[in-house]
């Protein structure tokens, strides 16, 4: 059996400017499948019930923890007046591992044919907020790799950076690959975050493979979000304390 479900075996790279300048870069599991359907997986990778590996819909879309997955992606989208009709929707996200989750972002995306018509970055922070940004161009024309979709910022990420500026996303989806560059701008300061990575079924040998060289999941991933913080802290980064969330959950 293939499984429907994709392992990107990806990189983040992310790279701070202005007074205080940081980078750093590690590699990271995603996986891709459609958050519509039944997809067939391997034993050790589960959606909607606990297992070494797991997408769970009340983590996504909505508040954390009490997501409603792909429904509130369509809500969200006829809300906006976005003609959504004969679409796929695709969750690009890190999966939990042995029930615990954390995801700095996750990306919706929404396929009309082997188009990319609208993604819905979801981004969430270790203070427990969240707070979405729907991308698309003007006539709904499919995303491509030339587009740079901007975005003002809502959401307190880091207490190291203001909530200023804008963001500007690239996504880059190919049937072999993903690139996803995010760039925020705020003056001469800002920060450029990149994902890639190549796509191929979900397999229990990557996923085996995937936790010996990068254990604990998303564990791990909030235990480096505090490392770099300590690494900024110590370079002599300002902190700032976290304001108030917005009260929308979606802005575009």
């Amino acid at each position: 059996m293939t499984s429907a479900v994709e392992h990107i075996r990806g990189v983040t790279h992310h790279i701070r400017r202005g007074d205080v300048q940081h980078r750093f870069r590690y590699g990271v599991d995603y996986v891709l499948l459609d958050a519509e359907a039944k997809n067939a997986a391997p034993s050790l990778f589960s959606r909607n019930r606990f297992n070494l590996l797991s997408v769970n819909d009340r983590s996504h879309g909505g508040k954390i923890a009490n997501g409603d997955g792909a429904k509130w992606v369509r809500r969200v989208l006829a809300e906006n007046e976005i003609e959504a009709a004969d679409t796929k929707i695709l969750l690009l996200t890190q999966p939990s591992f042995l029930g615990y989750v954390f995801n700095p972002v996750s990306f919706w995306l929404v396929m009309r044919e082997d188009a990319l018509i609208v993604v819905i970055a979801e981004v969430s922070t270790p203070f427990g907020d969240r707070h979405s940004y729907l991308c698309f161009n003007e006539g709904l024309t499919p995303i491509t790799t030339n587009d740079r979709i901007k975005r003002q910022k809502k959401l307190h990420v880091s207490p190291y950076q203001l909530v200023e500026g804008e963001y500007e996303f690239g996504f880059d989806i190919r049937p072999d690959q993903i690139s996803i560059r995010i760039i925020h701008t705020r003056g001469n300061e800002g920060l450029v975050a990149t994902l890639s990575g190549g796509r191929g079924p979900l397999t229990n040998t990557g996923i085996l493979s995937a936790i010996v060289r990068r254990p604990l999941g998303a564990a791990r991933t909030v235990a480096l979000i505090y490392w770099q913080a300590l690494r900024l802290k110590l370079k002599g980064a300002t902190y700032r304390t976290r304001p108030a969330p917005p009260e929308t959950e979606v802005s575009k």
